[in-house]
């Protein structure tokens, strides 16, 4: 079979035995939001298509190409949800030569009632299982990062979180930008940006001394950015991490290396999910679909 993970900026393709074991991989720097209207087709066959005249005849699709700005929208699937129950709703989408199935992301509500979605990180926390076990709290780091509740096996519950949006806009849309130079990272910056986020006062108010530290020389201009990463980082982890203990990530090995340092000094523990959860996501939909 083949899996594909297709996002918002690129897509990542995996030709896998029926056992979920990869055999050979391919990617193209065609997210969705590079691909014209109705050119889906067409961009996965460049990718896939020595595949598929070598034999492949399935294809399973996941991630932002199941969205409104997609190739088709997919329902959402409201939680708790596991690979039987996710598997029994994908949408097929026609394609010439093969049978192409698409993954539907996930809904949720927090305690007010808001709506949460998901699309993508669901088939990352399905691969993932085998290593969180029955339960566990899961942390997909990114621009719109969600940490999702492991229950029974099933994805029980999700929030998301706009840290790394909010980071890029506050750096390339406010006056806080102006004290930032593009320095490397800086570890004690950073884990103090993190350690700020558990002082008294909203987050808003805590932003604003981004700016009053460097004007007062107590941040360096190399230092302040990766002040502010901690600070944002550091209030979502105090929000998401309730009760201490162990945080599995998923994500690239850069940014789980961030969020491992702030969960650390928020007095958590990181635990680490390699990059091909997503493969194996898929192929285990694929496989609790023909068992049902």
């Amino acid at each position: 079979m083949i899996g594909v993970d297709w996002g918002t900026s690129s897509l990542r393709a995996y030709r896998m035995t029926e056992a979920g074991q990869i055999i050979a991989r391919a990617s193209a720097p065609s997210g969705i939001l590079q691909v014209a209207a109705g050119d889906f087709p067409n961009v996965l066959r460049h990718v896939v298509g020595d595949w598929l005249a070598d034999g492949e005849s399935k294809i399973m699709l996941s991630g932002m190409v199941g969205s409104r700005q997609g190739w088709i929208e997919a329902p959402y699937l409201p939680c708790p949800a596991d690979p039987a129950a996710i598997g029994a709703a994908l949408t097929r989408i026609p394609f010439d030569g093969a049978d192409v199935l698409l993954v539907p992301g996930l809904s949720d509500r927090d305690e007010a009632g808001t709506p949460e979605v998901m699309r993508g990180e669901e088939t990352q926390l399905i691969g993932a299982l085998d290593q969180i076990g029955e339960s566990g709290l899961v942390c997909l780091p990114g621009s719109h990062s969600k940490w999702a509740r492991i229950e029974q096996g099933q994805i029980a519950s999700f929030r998301t979180y706009f840290s790394g949006e909010a980071f890029a806009a506050l750096r390339s849309g406010t006056i806080l930008g102006r004290m930032m130079d593009d320095a490397p990272h800086d570890a004690g910056a950073f884990g103090r940006g993190v350690a700020r986020a558990n002082d008294g006062g909203h987050m808003l108010h805590h932003l604003f001394g981004v700016r009053s530290l460097a004007l007062f020389g107590e941040l360096g201009s190399g230092q302040t950015a990766s002040y502010l990463s901690g600070l944002l980082i550091g209030h979502e982890i105090r929000a998401a991490l309730q009760i201490a203990g162990t945080v599995h990530l998923i994500g690239a090995t850069a940014l789980c290396a961030l969020y491992a340092q702030a969960i650390g000094l928020c007095g958590g523990h990181a635990s680490l999910v390699d990059e091909d959860a997503a493969a194996r996501g898929l192929a285990r939909i694929d496989q609790a679909r023909s068992v049902a």
